[in-house]
């Protein structure tokens, strides 16, 4: 059952990087992830944003979807794009791959290692879908902070 949700969708513009970010980090204080954990998720939807805007729609503009759910005291994000798709996800994975040389390639390893569940579904021409999944593990009680600050 969603407790809550958010969906909207924008331009692959580079400068929508930083409003899905800062929109995702809004929706998940609802939940009592820590600055920690939150920052975690920036870092994830920023990625993923990225890869959309960079490598879904190489040398032109699309639309990229973004979805946020409270599902049963966890954060689900959806991010979709209509693109390029990935040919090979497991290769994708791989720490320092990119089809972009002058990129890291280290996108997806981040998504994964600060997320508790992350799946992408991809095909060539159709595009890509990352469905990341968080629970907080401390919350507010933990760090010290209150809720009613």
């Amino acid at each position: 059952m969603v407790d809550n949700y958010l969906k909207f969708e924008f331009p692959s513009l580079p400068q929508n990087v930083g409003i899905a970010r800062t929109m995702t980090a809004a929706f998940a204080a609802q939940l009592e992830f820590n600055l920690a954990e939150i920052e975690e998720i920036r870092v994830a939807v920023s990625e993923a944003v990225s890869n959309c805007v960079i490598h879904g729609y190489p040398g032109k503009v699309g639309i990229v979807q973004l979805e946020l759910a409270v599902i049963k005291d966890s954060l689900v994000i959806t991010i979709r794009d209509f693109g390029k798709g990935i040919a090979d996800i497991n290769q994708a994975k791989q720490a320092t791959f990119s089809t972009d040389p002058e990129r890291m390639g280290l996108g997806l390893v981040f998504m994964e290692s600060f997320m508790d569940q992350l799946k992408i579904i991809s095909k060539p021409d159709e595009g890509t879908t990352v469905i990341m999944k968080k629970h907080p593990e401390r919350g507010f009680a933990n760090v010290g902070i209150s809720r009613n600050c």
